[in-house]
C-alpha cells in the first residue's frame, strides 16, 4: 500500500487499522479487510453476503437505484433490441461482441451439439415422471462429463471452450427432453437447420403446437433468454463461482448453481406470480380487490413480480418483457384476460403511494410466465427456462474467476453462538 493508495480507517479497542481501497470502474468501490482477522483478532458478520464484494468481475454492472443493467458494458436495452441469445452467450464468455465470421463460427459450432447421447435420453427416462424437473436437470448436467470426459478436468484453453459450447448447446436440448419425459411425451431428434431457439422450441412444445413458432413467437424467446442471461453475484452464480473455487470443473459448478435456482427464493418467482393472476382471476377479476388485500397485512395477500432484492427503481428488464408479451401473445392469439389482470394490476401499483413509496416496481418476473404459459410450457418448467437463460452468465463467471489470480477456495468465517467448552457425561450417568 502506497501513500497515494485511498484507504479506509476502522478504529476498534483504541486501535486503528487502514485496509485498502479497491476502486470500481463504476459503482461501489470495494475494502479489502483481507488482513481483518490477522490485525484484530476479528471477522466481519454480514449475513446474506449483503455488503461483501467476493470478487472484481468485468462482467455485469447493475445499479439498482437508477435501474441499470449492463453486460460487459453493453446496456441490457440495447442487446435485447439488437442482439441475440447466441452472441451474447460469446459476449459474457470472451469479453467482446464477435465478427460476423466469429459469430457465425461459434454459432455453428454450438448448433452441431445440440443433440445428446442416446444413453443420455434414457438416463432422463429413468426418473419417475412426477419427479420435479429441476431435481432431473440438474442431475444430467452432472452427467454430462462422464459422456464427455476429456473435459472433466478443464487443463487448457481447448477444453474450456469445449466445455462452454456443450453445455450452450446441450441445456435447451436436455430441458426439451425433461419436459417431454414428465408429459409422457417421446423425445424428438435435433434439428439444427432449424436454428438455436427455434429448435429449441420445437423440441420441447411440438405436440402442443404440432407446428413451428412464428418468429415473432421466437424473437420473444431468444428476448427473455438474453434478459436472464446473467445478473452479477446472485445466490447461484455465487454458488458457481463458491463451488469452482475448489476447481470443480465446470458441469459440476454449474450443476450446483442449477440446484440454488431450484428454491423458491430465487427462481420461483415468475411461478408465483401466475399463481397470484390465476387467484385474481377466479376472484372476478378485481385487481383493486387484491391490491386493498395487499394493502391489508393481516390478510396475508402478497403482490408477486413486483419489487427487487437489487432493483429500487423500475427492473429495466420489465419494460422489455412487458413489450415482448403483448407482441407474442398477439402473435399466438393468446391474449387472455390474465395479461389484461397483469397490465390492469401495474397500472393500479404504479399510482398508489403504498407502492410507490416502498420502491415496488414491477420486475422481470411480472410477465415472463404469461408469455411461457401462452406458449405452452407448464409452470413447473418456468425455473428450467430460467436456467437456459443463465446458462452464459454462470459460464462467464466461472471462466472468469478460474483466470483471476486473486481467486481462493470459497472458506467463509463464522461468528460461533453455541455452548463453550464442556465435559462429556457418560450415557448412564446422563
Amino acid at each position: 500500500m502506497t501513500a497515494s493508495t485511498p484507504t479506509a480507517t476502522l478504529a476498534v479497542d483504541g486501535t486503528s487499522v487502514e485496509f485498502e481501497r479497491v476502486p470500481a470502474v463504476v459503482g461501489n468501490d470495494g475494502v479489502a479487510i483481507s488482513s481483518l482477522l490477522a490485525d484484530t483478532g476479528l471477522v466481519t458478520y454480514d449475513p446474506g453476503f449483503m455488503n461483501t464484494a467476493n470478487c472484481r468481475s468485468e462482467i455485469t454492472y447493475i445499479d439498482g437505484d437508477a435501474g441499470i443493467l449492463r453486460y460487459r458494458g453493453y446496456p441490457i436495452e440495447q442487446l435485447a433490441a439488437s442482439s441475440n441469445y447466441l452472441e451474447v452467450s460469446y459476449l459474457l464468455a470472451k469479453g467482446e461482441l464477435p465478427s460476423k465470421a466469429e459469430f457465425e463460427a461459434f454459432e455453428t459450432r454450438v448448433l452441431r451439439h445440440t443433440h445428446v447421447h442416446e444413453d443420455f435420453r434414457r438416463l432422463i427416462s429413468s426418473f419417475p415422471r412426477t419427479a420435479h424437473p429441476m431435481a432431473i436437470i440438474s442431475s444430467a448436467v452432472s452427467a454430462l462429463p462422464g459422456f464427455y470426459p476429456e473435459v472433466f478436468a478443464v487443463a487448457g484453453e481447448d477444453e474450456e471452450e469445449l466445455a462452454t459450447v456443450l453445455l450452450l448447446a446441450k441445456m435447451p436440448t436436455i430441458v426439451a427432453y425433461v419436459l417431454r419425459h414428465t408429459q409422457g411425451q417421446r423425445m424428438l431428434d435435433v434439428d439444427p437447420e432449424n436454428g438455436f431457439v427455434d429448435d429449441f422450441l420445437r423440441l420441447a412444445l411440438h405436440q402442443v403446437r404440432g407446428e413451428q413458432f412464428g418468429p415473432e413467437v421466437v424473437a420473444a424467446m431468444d428476448k427473455l433468454l438474453v434478459l436472464h442471461a446473467d445478473h452479477e453475484q446472485n445466490c447461484s452464480t455465487a454458488t458457481v463461482r463458491s463451488v469452482g473455487s475448489a476447481h470443480t470443473n465446470l458441469f459440476l459448478s454449474v450443476s450446483a448453481g442449477i440446484n440454488a435456482l431450484s428454491g423458491p427464493l430465487h427462481g420461483g418467482a415468475n411461478e408465483a406470480v401466475l399463481t397470484m393472476l390465476e387467484e385474481i382471476r377466479d376472484d372476478h377479476g378485481d385487481a383493486k380487490s387484491f391490491v386493498a388485500k395487499v394493502k391489508d397485512k393481516s390478510s396475508g395477500a402478497r403482490l408477486m413480480g413486483f419489487g427487487h432484492r437489487v432493483y429500487k427503481n423500475y427492473d429495466p428488464r420489465a419494460a422489455i418483457v412487458k413489450e415482448a408479451a403483448d407482441s407474442a401473445l398477439e402473435a399466438l392469439g393468446a391474449r387472455d384476460e390474465l395479461l389484461d389482470i397483469a397490465m390492469g394490476l401495474e397500472e393500479i401499483a404504479l399510482s398508489d403511494d403504498y407502492f410507490v413509496s416502498r420502491k415496488l416496481y414491477p420486475n422481470v418476473d411480472f410477465y415472463t410466465g404469461l408469455i411461457y404459459r401462452a406458449m405452452g410450457f407448464p409452470t413447473s418448467m418456468f425455473t428450467p427456462l430460467f436456467a437456459v437463460g443463465r446458462m452464459p452468465g454462470w459460464i462467464a463467471q466461472w471462466r472468469e474467476m478460474m483466470h483471476d489470480p486473486t481467486t481462493k477456495i470459497a472458506r467463509p468465517r463464522q461468528v460461533y453462538t453455541g455452548p463453550g467448552e464442556r465435559d462429556f457425561v457418560s450415557l448412564d450417568a446422563r
